[in-house]
C-alpha cells in the first residue's frame, strides 16, 4: 500500500468531518512511523543532498562520457585554480582540524588554518591567509577558481561572502564523488605519512607547529616533484613566474 503522509491523513479526517491540524496529523504519523512514499529525495546515507552553491568549473566529460577532473592541466599559471579541503587528526586534547589551500599550478600550499572545530571560520581563515600571501608580491587573485568538496564549511554564507569580497570564483565537486578533490587529498596523504602518523601528539599546538614546519621547510623547499620537472613548489613558481615576466 502506498503511504501518503500526514497531509493526506489530515485531508481524510476533514472529509470525514473531523477537524485536525497539520501538527496533530504529523504527530500521529510519527508515532506510527507512517511517512509519505513521495517524500523529498534523500542521499544514500539517508540525508538530503546538499544544496549546490557553485557550479563545478573543473569538471569535463571524456570521450567515453565519464566526468573527470584534470587538476594537472587546470592552470597555466599561479592564482588561476586553488584547491581546498579539511583534514583531521587526534591529539591528547582532542581532534585538530587543518584546512589547506593548494595552488594547482605549483602544488604550493598558499593558505592554511588549524583549529579545534571544523567550522566555516576555519575555511575562511585559510582563505584569508592565501589571499594575503599572494597579495604580498602584488599578484592579483581576482577571478581565481577555488574548488572544494561539498562540505558545509564551503557552502556557508560566511565562506561565500569571503569568496565574493575577494572576487574569487567558487567551484564545488559532485555528490559522493571522492575523486573530485584528489589533488588536495594526495597532499593530505603525504602529510599523514610525514607528520600526523609519526608520533602521538600531546596537544593541538604541538601538532600545528609540526605541520606548518613540515610544509614551509620540507614540502615547499626540499621535496622535488615529478610533475614539477623535479623542482620544489617554490622553485617551480619562481622559475615560471620570472619566465612569464620576461616574456611579457
Amino acid at each position: 500500500m502506498t503511504l501518503r503522509g500526514y497531509r493526506y491523513l489530515r485531508d481524510e479526517a476533514e472529509a470525514a468531518g473531523v477537524v485536525m491540524c497539520e501538527r496533530t496529523a504529523w504527530r500521529l504519523c510519527s508515532q506510527q512511523q507512517l511517512w509519505s512514499s513521495y517524500g523529498k529525495k534523500r542521499g544514500k546515507n539517508g540525508k538530503r543532498p546538499s544544496t549546490p552553491v557553485h557550479d563545478d568549473h573543473l569538471a569535463h566529460t571524456d570521450a567515453h562520457g565519464v566526468t573527470r577532473h584534470d587538476f594537472i592541466n587546470a592552470a597555466t599559471g599561479i592564482n588561476q585554480v586553488w584547491l581546498t579541503d579539511i583534514t583531521e587528526h587526534h591529539t591528547g586534547e582532542g581532534k585538530l582540524y587543518f584546512c589547506a589551500i593548494k595552488d594547482a599550478f605549483s602544488n604550493r600550499i598558499i593558505g592554511y588554518a588549524a583549529g579545534a572545530h571544523m567550522s566555516a571560520s576555519l575555511a575562511v581563515s585559510a582563505l584569508n591567509t592565501a589571499v594575503a600571501r599572494r597579495h604580498i608580491h602584488g599578484n592579483s587573485v581576482a577571478g581565481c577558481i577555488v574548488h572544494s568538496d561539498r562540505g558545509s564549511q564551503f557552502r556557508s554564507k560566511h565562506y561565500l561572502r569571503a569568496l565574493t569580497s575577494y572576487h574569487l570564483t567558487g567551484s564545488i565537486g559532485r555528490v559522493a564523488a571522492a575523486g573530485d578533490n584528489d589533488a588536495v587529498e594526495s597532499f593530505f596523504s603525504l602529510l599523514q605519512r610525514n607528520v600526523l602518523n609519526t608520533k602521538t601528539w600531546a596537544s593541538r599546538e604541538d601538532l600545528t607547529i609540526a605541520i606548518i614546519t613540515w610544509i614551509e621547510h620540507r614540502y615547499h623547499r626540499r621535496r622535488r616533484q615529478k610533475r614539477l620537472d623535479r623542482l620544489t613548489p617554490i622553485e617551480y613558481e619562481t622559475i615560471n613566474t620570472n619566465t612569464a615576466i620576461k616574456a611579457a
